[in-house]
This record gives C-alpha cells, sequence and structure tokens, in this order.
C-alpha cells in the first residue's frame, strides 16, 4: 500500500512541473528576435496594461520565476514583473530605471527563463535604487540589494535587449552559446 502523503507530494511535483512546462513555452525562448528589441515606454496605463500583468505574474509563477519582461512575452512595453521577497505580492514594474547604489559589485550565476539550462557569471550592483510606475500610473522607488536588486537589473536588461550572456565572461558566452546551438541528430540504419 503507497503512502498517501507521499503520493500526494508525487501528484503535486508532476502537476507543478507540468505547470512549469506549460508556462515555459509561452514565454519566448532565444534566439527569437523581440528579445534582442528595445522595450518602449508606457504612456497608457488601462485595463489592458494590468491585465497584462496579471497574466506575466501567473506566467512567472508558474515557471517558477522570480522575475518576467515584458518582452519574454511578446510585448514591446517597458513593464517587467518581480517577485522581491517571500513576504511580499509579486508586482508589475512600468517605466522602470535604475540607479547603482554605491560601487559595490557582486558577480554570482544568472539563469534566464528565456535561456533555460543555461547559468553565466553576471556582475551586477549589489544595490540599487528602482524608480518607475505601478501599472495604474502611480510613481513608485525602492531601493534593493541582493537577489532583488540582481534580479531587477536582469529584467532591465531584458527591456533594452540585453541577455546574460551578453554580460559575462567571454568564455562564459561561448560555453552558453554552444549549449543553445541546434545539434545534428544522425538517425541510425534502418
Amino acid at each position: 500500500m503507497a503512502d498517501t502523503a507521499q503520493t500526494k507530494n508525487t501528484d503535486r511535483d508532476v502537476e507543478r512541473e507540468a505547470r512549469r512546462r506549460t508556462a515555459l513555452s509561452q514565454i519566448r525562448q532565444y534566439p527569437d528576435p523581440v528579445l534582442r528589441m528595445r522595450a518602449r515606454e508606457v504612456v497608457v496605463f488601462d485595463e489592458a496594461l494590468a491585465r497584462q500583468a496579471v497574466r506575466m505574474i501567473a506566467l512567472m509563477h508558474d515557471a517558477i520565476g522570480v522575475g518576467l519582461a515584458a518582452n519574454q512575452v511578446g510585448s514591446l512595453l517597458r513593464m517587467f514583473t518581480i517577485e522581491l521577497g517571500e513576504d511580499e505580492a509579486a508586482q508589475a514594474i512600468v517605466n522602470p530605471t535604475i540607479t547603482p547604489l554605491g560601487d559595490e559589485l557582486e558577480t554570482d550565476d544568472e539563469g534566464c527563463l528565456s535561456i533555460p539550462g543555461v547559468l553565466v557569471p553576471v556582475e551586477r550592483a549589489v544595490a540599487v535604487r528602482l524608480e518607475g510606475q505601478s501599472v495604474d500610473g502611480k510613481k513608485l522607488t525602492l531601493e534593493l540589494d541582493g537577489l532583488a536588486a540582481r534580479a531587477v537589473q536582469h529584467e532591465v536588461d531584458h527591456l533594452d535587449g540585453k541577455l546574460t550572456f551578453d554580460r559575462t565572461t567571454p568564455e562564459a558566452r561561448r560555453e552558453a552559446l554552444a549549449i543553445l546551438r541546434p545539434r545534428v541528430v544522425l538517425a541510425g540504419p534502418r
């Protein structure tokens, strides 16, 4: 007889992985050209923008990500969604700008929902001031450090058409691109 708790956990893991795969199928993948395009400023704060933000937050959660930029879902609007911490609800940031707070930099491995299976070392400011707007147009300013600061820098890079391997070492870039390069599969004799 199977352990009921173990069966429930296995079922949840299978369901979570299915949601993740479905979400990733809706996120643009490298080398999609939209990932290299600079997003345009948002000037209309309407219900459509709010719906897009809600959809992006759901995709981000289902894909098990901490951030998602609008161009990753095919929209060239300067907006991203972010999970700033376990105690805070995910939110959308519109028309973001970032200012480093201090000179301290840190290098750490970064992954990306649009480049699955690739981690590269990226140097980022340890602390930043994030200014932008909410989906209803209200101004906001946040001072962030650690993972939250890294994540918002990553998402703003997306909005500028930059990817993680644009900010890494030449060696790490070569290795990342080698992983992404399509491989010829030869069929054996029939």
